[in-house]
């Protein structure tokens, strides 16, 4: 299944390390990636394919939450079929 990764927090150096061996510890591969910074503030959207992942979709996405509170980030999931129709006007 492919998924959509937002993750947004203040900068520092070390974010993309944190979230993608997080990813990459959960077999989560990233299909791609997009990053920029917004004033002090670092964002980050990526697809990620979580078709080798063991874990549900539903605690992927309570443990990419508790990953974003322990290291200071705001990071949600979303399955792309639910981004792709949230989208669709």
């Amino acid at each position: 299944m492919n998924v959509i990764i937002s993750v947004i927090g203040k900068d520092r150096i070390g974010i993309i390390r944190d979230v993608s061996t997080f990813l990459a510890d959960l077999n989560i591969n990233i299909v791609d990636i997009s990053q920029t910074l917004m004033g002090e503030y670092f964002t980050m959207i990526m697809r990620a394919n979580t078709e080798k992942s063991t874990m549900p979709i539903d605690k992927l996405i309570v443990a990419l939450r508790e990953k974003g509170e322990a290291v200071g980030l705001d990071i949600n999931l979303r399955s792309e079929e639910i981004f792709d129709a949230m989208h669709r006007i």
